[in-house]
């Protein structure tokens, strides 16, 4: 008994001391902390001085349209706000044979060639030149010479169907490619830029039931081929269309344009890739001012976006009409409610529509939806079939 109760008390000193221990060290730690914490300063970034940055968009081509450059003035990080599109600049384009050519506002801060004066040619260098406004102190810029060279066509474009999953059905989508090839390995640098088109239909009977809706891609696709045996280009994914949306429900249409590029210009794109990938916006964030090719002249040190793109463009144009298996549950929520009768219904085509008419039946009745989308495609798209629309396909 008197073996076990000497056990106690030795487990007891055993654990008041461990408690005592931890208790200095706690003790020590804190006045560490305080020590280092004296001693750090707050850090507060102060702006640049600069806070405002010219950003220059544009490309001129051998094709023959308008071509257009935009101007604004970037903000400062803090602020959250877009860009101020820049107005009342002179700006021109000269080649290096002396030919002028000027562009004029449209809107505030697009600048436009006019297509019937001016069209890019292959092997011409072109200088773009800018003067702002008063505003900002009728400053003069200038980009580099940049020679338009020639762009081989589009071999193909085609697509893969991919399936997808939504909660927890597997539905079918696709995925567009594209191949491209130069015989004279000259090009090695490419960049490209797509619009789509797609026809869709509404499930209802109504009046405005087939429309069309189109968009422009919103990424940079680039390509340098400079270390390949052979300038050819295979399988390059383009864009990736899942479903249940309805793109490709009817007809979907993809436009590619091409792009030849200089290595420097490629360097650009690619820098400004990596950058997007990272901050996710266009000019939102700039962690690192990416290398251009436009300059002040009174001050070559002032910081520019943008370039001042000159290339040849070959573009090709493919359709997907196929089926794609899977559930579009676009419209699922579209009936509202169901009124019986032929009188009048309060509202209608105004905060009430017709989606389906049961005038006819006995009772007669009539489905209505309070979204006028259900009822009218023209909320999402255009009713007016592009030119380009071709039904056989």
């Amino acid at each position: 008994m008197n073996f076990i109760l000497k056990y106690i008390d030795s487990i007891r000193l055993l654990k008041n001391n461990y408690l005592l221990v931890n208790s200095i060290r706690l003790i020590i730690l804190f006045l560490l902390f305080s020590v280092f914490k004296s001693c750090i300063v707050p850090y507060i970034p102060e702006p640049p001085e600069n806070d405002e940055l010219l950003v220059v968009e544009g490309l001129i081509s051998d094709q023959h349209e308008v071509n257009t450059i935009k101007l604004s003035k970037s903000l400062p990080l803090w602020k959250n706000q877009n860009a101020k599109p820049l107005k009342g600049c002179k700006v021109w384009i000269t080649d290096d044979l002396g030919q002028i050519d000027s562009l004029k506002e449209t809107f505030v801060g697009t600048y436009i060639t006019d297509s019937a004066t001016f069209q890019g040619i292959i092997g011409r260098k072109y200088t773009l030149h800018i003067i702002t406004n008063a505003a900002y102190g009728n400053l003069k810029y200038e980009s580099f010479p940049m020679e338009l060279k020639p762009v081989p066509p589009i071999d193909r474009i085609y697509y893969e169907k991919k399936v997808y999953m939504y909660d927890p059905r597997p539905v079918e989508g696709c995925q567009i490619y594209l191949d491209t090839h130069d015989p004279a390995n000259s090009c090695n640098f490419y960049r490209w830029k797509y619009s789509e088109t797609w026809e869709f239909h509404l499930p209802f009977n109504v009046k405005y039931k087939v429309c069309w809706l189109s968009g422009n891609s919103n990424e940079i696709f680039i390509k340098n081929t400079s270390a390949l045996a052979e300038d050819r280009i295979i399988g390059f994914p383009l864009n990736s269309i899942p479903n249940p949306i309805d793109k490709l429900s009817v007809k979907y249409s993809i436009l590619v344009k091409q792009y030849s590029l200089t290595e420097d210009e490629y360097l650009y794109w690619e820098r400004l890739k990596n950058t997007l990938d990272q901050v996710g916006g266009l000019y939102d964030l700039i962690p690192a001012i990416i290398p251009n090719n436009i300059y002040c002249v009174e001050n070559p040190n002032e910081k520019i976006l943008g370039y001042f793109s000159v290339s040849a463009v070959s573009s090709r144009r493919a359709f997907i009409k196929d089926n794609f298996a899977g559930l579009n549950v676009q419209y699922v929520d579209c009936v509202s409610d169901t009124i019986y009768g032929t009188n009048p219904i309060p509202g209608l085509d105004g905060t009430v529509w017709v989606i389906i008419d049961h005038s006819d039946q006995t009772p007669p009745s009539r489905i209505v939806t309070y979204s006028r989308g259900c009822a009218d495609c023209r909320v999402r798209g255009t009713n007016i079939k592009p030119v380009f629309w071709d039904d056989d396909k």
